[in-house]
């Protein structure tokens, strides 16, 4: 048996899974806003998971940041795990080796698993929600790379930018018109704020693009073009075998349909043969990839 746990900002999932990657047990708590609360709460959540399970399994752990080549969390939007040995801890508390991986990394690890990019030798896996991120997974095993920043695309400028695209939006990175700033949610809804003087949450401009209003169709139209360029520079460094598109963004109608044609103006191939689907586990995906962190044979 394995055991996914999804740490998040404002809740922890955990899930098991059976032979085949078949769901046994889930459950949900709040997260705590404090370190030893967190790792207190993983610890009883997953022991919770076993009992009703009736079993022991191997554990693994999505968290948004990284674990470094010091045992120690970075770059984590949950400021509270920053800076500590969050593996090693959680392990004290349920006897055993966990494994800690990147969330993106285990959303792009279920999918190429047992989701919409199984069986592909490279794949990448794209999170478009309140942030933009990204994790790359080869024959089977993320990649993280020495800086444990592998696919952290979100944090590249925006390529090829049109005039009125410079410099672009201000990033809380330091730099300027990162590709987060235009393809996360607040950055849709900042683009057509920008365009029409409306604001409008992305869902609404969805509703108001669908109803026939012109400038909302207009936004939905430069964020798939934006987002075909953001994605010419993946497959010109990885050329991955797919493209898995994940996070609420993921949602807008028709989008990876819509996203190849945009792409390959910009790829250095006169074919491209990279697919781009969406994600088949939906928000599943990051507690799945997390349980297969611990793949068949250890």
């Amino acid at each position: 048996m394995r055991i996914g746990v999804d740490l998040g900002g404002t809740k922890i999932e955990a899930l098991a899974l059976g032979a085949g990657g078949a769901e046994r047990v889930r459950r949900r708590v709040p997260t705590p806003r404090d370190y030893d609360g967190t790792v207190e709460a993983v610890g009883a959540l997953v022991e919770a998971v076993e009992h009703e399970a009736g079993g022991a399994g191997t554990v693994g752990v999505g968290i948004p940041g990284v674990v470094d080549r010091d045992g120690l969390v970075k770059n984590a939007n949950s400021v509270w795990l920053n800076g500590r040995p969050f593996d090693r801890d959680l392990g004290a508390r349920l006897g055993r080796e966990v494994r800690v991986m990147n969330d993106a990394n285990c959303f792009a690890l279920s999918e190429a698993t047992d989701g919409a990019a199984a069986g592909a030798e490279v794949v990448f896996g794209v999170i478009l929600g309140t942030g933009v991120g990204g994790g790359v997974v080869v024959s089977g095993r993320p990649l993280v790379g020495p800086n444990r920043i592998a696919g952290e695309w979100g944090h590249t400028p925006l390529p090829w930018p049109r005039d009125a695209e410079r410099p672009g939006p201000a990033c809380y990175c330091g730099l300027r018109g990162c590709v987060e700033k235009w393809l996360s949610g607040p950055g849709l809804a900042a683009d057509h704020e920008r365009a029409t003087g409306r604001a409008a949450t992305p869902p609404e401009v969805v509703a108001a693009a669908e109803g026939g209003d012109a400038d909302a169709q207009a936004t939905l139209d430069r964020y798939a073009e934006r987002l075909g360029r953001g994605l010419a520079v993946v497959v010109n460094v990885l050329d991955p075998d797919v493209i898995v598109l994940g996070g609420g963004m993921s949602n807008l109608p028709d989008l990876a349909a819509r996203v190849p044609e945009r792409l390959a103006p910009w790829v250095f191939s006169d074919t491209v043969r990279t697919r781009v689907v969406r994600n088949a586990h939906g928000d599943s995906s990051g507690v799945r990839g997390a349980a297969w962190l611990w793949p068949e044979g250890g």
